[in-house]
């Protein structure tokens, strides 16, 4: 059972911003998320486009949002529990929570705090008939850990920015790894795109374009794909393959905790006042994307907000009797759970003779 004070479903930049401030109120804070990395959309969708509305930073690319992020907290050191959805919801008798995830794990916490977005990503699978009968058998839509393809063939298909990333990547981990993508053009970071060009120049990716893969075919595990080309039947053709990994991005579902009784209004969690993101249940909160109100931005930087007054509450909660006082970071700094302490230097006084 892992215990916290604030348990966070979703790491993308409110849930992780939700860290430190909780952080510098002396909340320990746990982290689940169904994708296998942190930052959410930023790292799974777009990591290497720019974002140009977070203060402070004329532009800014989602990735390296994510990794600021991450340096912010680590002094915080948070929990994380990843690759794992969280499924089921237990309130106790002391008003607490016991979350349960697709596999098991168990978390336990006073305050749980929803920062999943636009809801748990689900990944968008190529319409093949027999393409379940695969799962988790060959085929796989997400990568979890690349070292489960060293020395074995790959082929991925897609043309954004996860199949292109994950393409370089493997080339130096997987003994063969082909793109297949449907159009000669490609989506994702000019960079990324060059790169792929050059690995296959060399023969270490090979790239079918444009052409998609129409079917699967192994017993208890997969064996190879066919492949269209040019969407003509007669070009169609076998490929021996260990793994498959389609990559055609996620598609975002509130999944169970849409059942968690909470009020649900158009695919958002319903909160009930805009001072603390409270839900109608109480200690359950839920801020950014997957939050609605009257008013409502789908910003990070409202999420930033959001993250920042339900921290206030969620401590008000957890220590009743205790009086919170609120201190710049400008004055009393910033002090760790590791012993770490930024701090401003120090004026020193020094006196005339």
């Amino acid at each position: 059972m892992i215990k916290t004070d604030i348990l966070i479903i979703g790491a993308g930049p409110t849930g992780l911003f939700t860290v430190f401030e909780a952080g510098l109120l002396k909340l320990k804070c746990h982290i689940i998320d169904a994708l296998p990395q942190p930052g959410g959309q930023l790292s799974e969708l777009y990591p290497k486009k720019p974002i140009y509305d977070i203060p402070g930073f004329p532009e800014v690319k989602a990735g390296q949002l994510v990794d600021n992020l991450m340096e912010q907290i680590k002094s915080f050191q948070p929990g994380f529990t990843l690759g794992e959805r969280a499924q089921d919801i237990e309130r106790q008798e002391d008003g607490s929570f016991i979350v349960t995830t697709d596999e098991g794990t168990k978390h336990h916490a006073p305050i749980v705090a929803i920062a999943g977005g636009l809801g748990s990503f689900e990944p968008r699978k190529p319409p093949i008939n027999n393409i379940s009968k695969f799962e988790n058998k060959g085929i796989h839509y997400m990568v979890k850990d690349p070292e489960q393809f060293r020395d074995k063939s790959v082929v991925i298909a897609g043309g954004g920015d996860s199949a292109l990333d994950w393409s370089i990547y493997l080339a130096d981990v997987a003994s063969e790894v082909t793109l297949v993508h449907r159009r000669n053009e490609f989506r994702g970071a000019l960079e990324s795109v060059d790169r792929v060009k050059e690995l296959k120049d060399i023969g270490k990716i090979k790239l079918i374009t444009p052409a998609e893969i129409v079917d699967v075919h192994g017993d208890e595990h997969l064996e190879s794909v066919s492949i269209r080309k040019n969407n003509n039947p007669e070009e169609d053709y076998s490929l021996e393959t260990d793994y498959f990994i389609p990559l055609f991005g996620l598609s975002p579902k509130l999944g169970p905790i849409a059942d968690w009784g909470l009020e649900i209004e158009k695919n958002a969690i319903k909160v009930d006042n805009t001072l603390d993101y409270q839900t109608n249940i109480p200690g359950i909160y839920a801020i950014g994307d997957v939050n609605t109100y009257p008013g409502k931005l789908k910003l990070i930087l409202c999420g930033f907000h959001e993250a920042t007054l339900m921290c206030q509450s969620a401590f008000a909660k957890i220590h009743p009797n205790k009086r919170n006082v609120l201190k710049y970071t400008t004055v009393g700094g910033v002090t760790g759970f590791d012993g770490t302490k930024k701090e401003a230097p120090k004026s020193v006084i020094r006196s005339i003779d």
